[in-house]
């Protein structure tokens, strides 16, 4: 397989990743590193009602600290969730901010850093490197394995009015610290760590074959698919396996680094409507599109797919490169039927009256399209939505 040669390649990480079983425990050194005295933590309800926020409060406590905290995120963050934290932000007086959860609550939290220094509009800030100013330092605790949000400079939120995900993508949103305890995972249920680590799988995928890949996000993308393929089953079946579970956080955190400088693809270009439409969650939407995409891109990237058949354990010796490519999606969809996942939109309740939604939904993200390795055009999306629909 040749490495692609563009120049130049660009790698975009955190200034600083602490990784390992435990180390929630630090989190005070960390904000006493970035001479942070008004705390701000942004997490979703939830994690306050289960107790898994106990830790993060835990040791913030043992280091003095006035906290503020919002724990009003929700799933899909629309953009409202971003001014509204940011106007209590500036209130409470706080200089630093602490992002605790899934990937909508990492993003409203990179949301607030950026926004709390920039005097404009939030809709302004939509696109490419549109942030003309560092945001808060802030210090990104992820408690699933999957959305990659604490590595990368992406900000997805949702657009009410126009019903469409959004990104802001800008060096500025890259967090001072990504704190990764795999501890804080154990707690998962079958259903989102299948989920989530889909969603993990997915962006090493897209990112692997992207005609943005670089040498870089090769070597993450590939150790994180082979450490998916092996892992995910053991974490989905035992949720208190701490190997498993830490094996998972890395994977995820290795392909959020390699989206994070890649790009993803048609994948989340047309998963993104499940979500808007149909609220669905974006791991799960991920999880039903990356067949049918794969399968659409086979012939585009057939080397590249082959050696992710390779890397999820399947047999390529003496096939030729387009039939390994196959075995790609054959390893993706078997782990999906492991995992308990139905790959088809009819077995969550969509109809074919929803094709129009969902290819005008679709549409609307074309700009994932691009760094797809297979152009698409309106008639292949409905194609693909069409095998999705089964």
């Amino acid at each position: 397989m040749k490495t692609r040669q563009r120049s130049p390649h660009i790698f975009y990480s955190p200034n600083k990743i602490i990784f390992g079983l435990e180390t929630v425990h630090d989190l005070a050194l960390e904000v006493d590193g970035l001479g942070g005295t008004r705390v701000f933590v942004v997490t979703d309800p939830h994690l306050v009602e289960t107790g898994l926020l106990a830790p993060v409060m835990a040791s913030l406590d043992s280091g003095d600290k006035f906290v503020c905290l919002y724990d009003q995120v929700e799933p899909e963050p629309p953009d409202r969730l971003v001014e509204e934290a940011t106007r209590r932000f500036r209130t409470e007086g706080c200089d630093l901010i602490i992002g605790v959860g899934g990937g909508s609550s990492l993003d409203v939290a990179k949301g607030v850093s950026i926004l709390a220094t920039n005097d404009v509009g939030l809709s302004t800030l939509y696109g490419i490197n549109r942030v003309k100013k560092k945001g808060i330092p802030t210090i990104l605790v992820p408690t699933t394995s999957g959305s990659g949000s604490e590595v990368t400079r992406g900000i997805v939120l949702t657009d009410e009015r126009e019903k469409a995900k959004k990104v802001i993508f800008s060096p500025h949103a890259l967090s001072d610290v990504a704190l990764i305890d795999p501890m804080l995972t154990l707690t998962m249920t079958p259903s989102l760590t299948a989920d989530t680590g889909i969603d993990a799988l997915t962006h090493a995928i897209e990112t692997y074959v992207s005609v943005n890949s670089n040498p870089f996000s090769d070597m993450c993308a590939e150790r994180a698919i082979e450490l998916i393929g092996e892992y995910l089953p053991l974490a989905w079946a035992k949720g208190s396996n701490v190997d498993a579970r830490f094996h998972m956080s890395l994977a995820a955190t290795l392909a959020g680094l390699a989206f994070g400088s890649g790009g993803l693809g048609a994948v989340h270009g047309l998963a993104y409507v499940l979500g808007t439409e149909f609220h669905m969650s974006h791991g799960r939407s991920n999880a039903i599109m990356l067949i049918h995409v794969m399968r659409y891109n086979l012939c585009a990237s057939p080397d590249r797919y082959s050696r992710i058949a390779q890397l999820m354990g399947k047999p390529t010796q003496g096939l030729s490169t387009a039939e390994a490519a196959r075995l790609a999606a054959v390893a993706v969809q078997e782990l999906l039927e492991t995992l308990q996942i139905p790959i088809h939109l009819r077995d969550y309740g969509l109809e074919d009256k929803h094709l129009s939604t969902l290819i005008e939904g679709g549409m609307k993200q074309s700009r994932l399209f691009a760094p797809n390795p297979r152009d698409l055009g309106e008639l292949d999306i409905r194609a693909i939505y069409q095998n999705a629909m089964g």
